[in-house]
C-alpha cells in the first residue's frame, strides 16, 4: 500500500497564486499569440510546483520529491532502517510578499508535521503534515506501527 502526502507548494502561496494567473493569462492569450506558451510554461511551473511523501508500507520505504509542474515526481527511494524513530514537530512557516505601495503582508501557516529521525534523532524528512496535534499523535501511532518504528 502506497500513501501520498502532499507537504507544501515550491513557491509558497502568493508565488503559487501568481503562477495561476500567468497560466491562465498564457492558455487565453494562445488564441492569438503564439509566444503565449512561454507564458503556460512559466505559470504552471511556478503555480504547480509542490513537494510531497510517498511512503511504501509494504516495502518500509519513503520518497520525498519535488513535483514539478505538479505531475513530474523527482526524488529517490530510501529503505527504512530499524533504528529510525518518528516524531512530532510543530511547524511555523511565513510567507511574504509587498503589495504595491510596498507594505507587507505576511502569511503565517501554523501545523504539526511527522518527521522522521536517524538513530542518531538527526531529522531527515517531513512525512505528513496534520493541523492539530492531536490528529499528529493518531497518525504517528499509525505510522510506527505500520512500518516498525517507534515514536520519538
Amino acid at each position: 500500500m502506497i500513501t501520498l502526502n502532499k507537504l507544501d507548494k515550491s513557491f509558497g502561496t502568493a508565488g503559487s497564486t501568481a503562477g495561476m494567473i500567468v497560466f491562465t493569462a498564457g492558455v487565453i492569450l494562445s488564441c492569438f499569440y503564439f509566444s503565449a506558451f512561454i507564458l503556460i510554461l512559466i505559470g504552471a511551473f511556478a503555480g504547480f510546483s509542490n513537494s510531497c511523501v510517498l511512503i511504501d508500507y509494504d516495502r518500509k520505504r519513503l520518497k520525498f520529491s519535488n513535483n514539478l509542474f505538479g505531475i513530474l515526481r523527482i526524488g529517490k527511494w530510501m529503505a527504512v532502517d530499524p533504528a529510525m524513530k518518528i516524531g512530532i514537530r510543530e511547524s511555523n512557516q511565513t510567507y511574504r510578499s509587498y503589495s504595491q505601495g510596498n507594505r507587507p503582508l505576511d502569511v503565517t501557516r501554523h501545523d504539526f508535521r511527522l518527521v522522521l529521525y536517524d538513530g542518531t534523532n538527526k531529522g531527515i524528512m517531513h512525512i505528513k503534515k496534520t493541523l492539530t496535534v492531536e490528529a499528529a499523535r493518531t497518525e504517528l501511532e499509525i505510522a510506527c506501527r505500520l512500518l516498525g518504528l517507534t515514536a520519538m
